[in-house]
């Protein structure tokens, strides 16, 4: 019945330049989904999947609004008692870090440049506009992270968080039309020419997109001189290009989940159009949307699914949206009978470390179990004793510490999710479920 609904409405939204025709009816099931997930009060509210909600063609307004409502009261929780400290420091054109130090919240003590910029987002794209005084001073705790990400990147050659959340910061603050000092833009500039944007050894697809739209941004606001606006057009040109060429013959750039960040650059260039790799990427991502289970991984595909990108948040008018959108309850897995086997690999290739190979051993699991599942079960099948630790965060589980041995950032040290022999995971440990005979690795990595 819901499909029906859907096919019915969605001949009623007005066409993005940048769809994918004849699609709306499998993109808005995908929408629908994502909502059914987001009225569970059980999961944390994640900004991101706000911005998905709100940047799709259809809404339910009033489910929305509750979503919004989760939102503020964790940011609120987070940065309640530091507002008055961020008014202090607004409007600041330079930032003393002693003085910050001590008037900040303590909760507010390392960067959360990233996670600040989506929620900023996220109050950018609210009809009608919220309150702006609490507003501004989250603007004011967005700048002083991003100079404190700056001034890392200055002493450690990176910032203290990760450049693909350094330039989230830089592209909220453009949505927002607030100017951002040219060294820190400058950064940004000088780590996509010389490359620095790799992860782990990986292309770091997601960070090169992030960056751009934050380059385009920059540009088409209006925010910068004519010279550094020539740059930054010519940086996103040459992010385009890469892209293209580093398409892979299944039309993904990448991989499945970090193609929708590409494909938000090429919206956001005008560019998705006259560019053929943006429509193989289209019909690829449109091929596997069954790849998309988690509320995350959904808010990542659905705003380049539907034709928009971040930059669209800048002039989003929210006018007589159709608020037709019925939320889908996500069906559980089938059950799987009988049990599993596979092996788990835990490698420590940092210098510091006293063996490569920390653990190498088979675990019996129940069929079907998620990777948390199997290493719950490793903690009761030794010898040697399988230790680990998860933090929670919007997006489920993080593997924070294995073995004793700590993910740290300050650091810049993660603990990287593999099958054999070498292929990275894009979902969490909650999220991916291994097959019988599957060899898993746990790699502590560093970016």
């Amino acid at each position: 019945m819901w499909l029906l609904l859907v096919l019915l409405q969605a001949a009623l939204l007005p066409a993005q330049p940048c769809e994918a025709p004849g699609e709306a009816a499998a993109v808005r099931g995908l929408s629908a989904r994502l909502l059914g997930l987001a009225g569970d009060p059980a999961r944390d509210p994640d900004p991101s999947v706000y911005l998905a909600l709100r940047l799709a063609g259809d809404h339910d307004l009033r489910g929305e609004e509750r979503y919004l409502a989760r939102l503020r009261d964790a940011f609120q929780r987070r940065y309640g008692r530091s507002l008055q400290a961020a008014d202090q420091l607004h409007g600041h054109p330079q930032w003393d870090a002693a003085a910050t130090e001590q008037n900040a919240s303590a909760e507010a003590e390392w960067p959360e440049t990233g996670r600040l910029a989506l929620y900023l987002l996220g109050l950018r794209a609210t009809c009608p506009p919220p309150d702006p005084g609490p507003q501004r001073s989250l603007v004011t705790w967005l700048k002083y992270y991003l100079e404190e990400d700056w001034a890392g990147s200055r002493r450690h050659g990176h910032p203290l968080t990760s450049y693909y959340q350094y330039s989230l910061g830089v592209l909220a603050l453009c949505v927002h039309r607030k100017r951002v000092r040219e060294e820190v833009i400058r950064r940004l500039l000088a780590a996509e020419h010389h490359g620095r944007f790799g992860h782990a050894g990986g292309s770091a697809v997601d960070t090169q997109a992030v960056a751009a739209l934050a380059f385009a941004c920059l540009e088409r606001e209006r925010l910068v001189g004519a010279r550094l606006a020539a740059e930054l057009r010519a940086a996103a040109r040459g992010v385009r290009r890469r892209m293209v060429e580093a398409q892979g013959p299944d039309g993904f750039f990448g991989n499945v989940y970090s193609t929708p960040w590409a494909m938000q650059v090429f919206i956001a260039t005008n560019t998705c159009q006259t560019q053929p790799a943006y429509g193989r990427a289209m019909a690829a991502l449109l091929e596997n949307l069954d790849a998309f289970t988690t509320a995350a991984t959904m808010a990542q595909a659905l705003p380049a699914l539907h034709g928009r990108s971040y930059l669209d948040i800048a002039s989003m008018r929210c006018q007589e949206e159709p608020d037709t959108l019925m939320p889908v309850s996500a069906e559980p897995p089938p059950e799987m009978l009988g049990d599993m086997t596979v092996r788990l690999v835990v490698e420590c290739p940092q210098q510091w470390c006293p063996q490569r190979r920390l653990y190498d051993r088979p675990v019996s699991a129940p069929a079907g179990s998620s990777l948390l599942d199997v290493l719950r079960a490793a903690t009761t099948q030794g010898p040697p004793n399988f230790t680990f630790v998860t933090q929670d965060t919007p997006q489920g589980p993080f593997l924070s510490r294995v073995l004793g041995l700590e993910a740290r950032q300050q650091q810049r040290r993660y603990w990287q999710l593999l099958t054999a022999p070498d292929t990275s995971l894009q979902m969490g440990v909650a999220d991916y479920r291994p097959e019988d005979g599957e060899t898993l690795i746990l790699r502590l990595s560093e970016w």
